[in-house]
């Protein structure tokens, strides 16, 4: 099969055109041919090597797969070859307390698709059985990549680690990411009223589409005050966010008294202030959210095959030109998700 192998870290990495063996599954594993997979902010991480886990090069990216079962292994009873799934990309081992307890994002033995395994960035990838949840009927492969990762996490953060409550003010950050775009469809058809960021007109544009009553512009230093003033002075109750660095100091300063922040991300740093008189004495909550359960993946499918949660979907790219794909997502261009498109043999 052809596969992307990142060789070498760097901005960009040293990435080869690779044939690979084709993937033979273990015996409580799965062979899916892929159509389509999407690209993230974790493959940016992968190819500058800034990730806080130990790589192993070379690697096939690509965490966000959709396609078509096309091998089980023998102890594989409820999966049939044909059939056109979705795979969970944080992998889980489905044994451990948190595993049976339904919450495998925060499994004792995880491991994460195209970073600890050769993920989707090739014709075939392998996983675990577990791993795999059949598509909904009307939901296209495609679509279903787009949704699979960063819409998950959405509903993972909106509907499990917090709870949003219709009339509720929600800060979405990044309307144009990912995890943004998915949150503020999401947390509008749990009733809440919505109020978004974005670096650039387009992407401010794009968050008022999906259903944002006001979109600010976070390179201006006023821009907290811009989300106050709308709401009153009083501030909004929940905030997704997953940009962390100075971002998440000025989402406090967003948030109401009893207010949560919820978030599942650093991409503009790990290491952010966090000044505590305010945080405690207006009664704030800072939750962490790491991946999604399988409850909230299916909940995820079912939500875009019931039409309530649509994918954005910015470009797509053929297996062969991916790096074009990535090169847009590194320089920021992107408004949505970039896939790529598989053709396999």
């Amino acid at each position: 099969m052809k596969a992307w192998q990142l060789c070498a870290h760097g901005r960009p990495g040293e990435w080869r055109w690779n044939e690979l063996p084709e993937p033979q599954p273990g015996p409580d594993e799965v062979v899916v041919q892929v159509h389509a997979c999407g690209l993230n902010h974790l493959d940016l991480w992968l190819e500058q090597g800034g990730l806080p886990v130990e790589v192993t090069l070379p690697r096939v990216p690509g965490a966000e797969v959709a396609g078509i079962l096309l091998r089980t292994g023998r102890e594989v009873r409820d999966l049939q070859p044909g059939q056109r799934v979705a795979v969970q990309s944080n992998l889980f081992c489905g044994r451990c307390e948190f595993c049976r307890a339904g919450e495998e994002s925060i499994c004792l033995h995880g491991r994460l698709l195209g970073v600890d395994c050769d993920g989707g960035l090739a014709e075939m990838v392998c996983v675990p059985a577990r791993a795999v949840v059949p598509l909904p009927e009307n939901l296209a492969c495609e679509d279903a990549a787009a949704l699979t990762l960063a819409a998950s996490t959405a509903m993972h953060m909106l509907t499990h680690r917090v709870t949003v409550q219709p009339g509720q003010w929600v800060l979405v950050m990044a309307a144009a990411s990912g995890v943004g775009s998915a949150a503020i469809q999401i947390a509008r058809a749990l009733g809440a009223r919505v109020l978004t960021t974005g670096s650039t007109p387009e992407k401010r544009d794009l968050g008022l589409r999906l259903g944002a009553e006001l979109a600010v512009d976070p390179a201006d230093p006023d821009w907290p005050r811009q989300v106050r003033a709308h709401t009153g002075r009083r501030g909004v109750d929940v905030v997704v966010e997953h940009l962390g660095g100075p971002v998440l100091e000025q989402v406090f300063q967003c948030l109401a008294r009893n207010g949560t922040v919820v978030t599942c991300g650093a991409t503009l740093g790990r290491q952010p202030t966090l000044p505590l008189w305010p945080f405690f004495v207006k009664q704030h909550r800072l939750i962490g959210s790491y991946g999604r359960n399988r409850a909230s993946l299916l909940r995820t499918l079912d939500w875009a095959a019931a039409g309530k949660l649509r994918p954005v979907i910015d470009s797509v790219h053929p297996l062969e030109r991916a790096l074009e794909g990535l090169a847009r997502l590194r320089e920021r261009r992107a408004l949505g998700k970039v896939l790529i498109r598989v053709r396999s043999r």
